[in-house]
């Protein structure tokens, strides 16, 4: 099984999304997680809404800190936070430098959703 970490400051909608296609896309071959290095303690109802238009509920998932993840990872990926994301073991690490759609409009963060999700189903294959 592939461990898989998702990192962005408030862990709230980058990360949050990339876990969920993590896990629609990845099933049984995939533990995938998400944290923030500033976590805002809660998921953006954007994010719920919007992950609920692909099938997957976020309404049960948590904002999580990067205290609370622990382990080796076979990739950590974050979203574009620069240095406020410390580093967490892994064998490969990669920054997508998305922006943070948190006040995007519709259209533009179903973008950043749809470019995670191919982002994340390119990732995949790649492990």
């Amino acid at each position: 099984m592939k461990r898989v970490l998702f990192v962005c400051i408030e862990n709230s909608n980058r990360s949050q999304m990339a876990e969920a296609f993590a896990r629609m896309h990845g099933g049984n071959d995939v533990e995938a997680f998400s944290a923030g290095s500033s976590p805002s303690g809660q998921i953006n109802p954007k994010a719920i809404r919007f992950m609920s238009e692909v099938g997957y509920d976020l309404s049960k998932h948590a904002s999580k800190s990067l205290d609370d993840i622990d382990g080796d990872f076979d990739a950590v990926v974050t979203m574009g936070c620069g240095d406020s994301c410390p580093w967490v073991p892994a064998k490969r690490r990669e920054d997508w430098a998305l922006p943070d759609p948190k006040h995007f409009d519709e259209a533009g963060y179903r973008a950043v959703r749809d470019e995670i999700a191919a982002r994340v189903k390119a990732l995949l294959k790649s492990l």
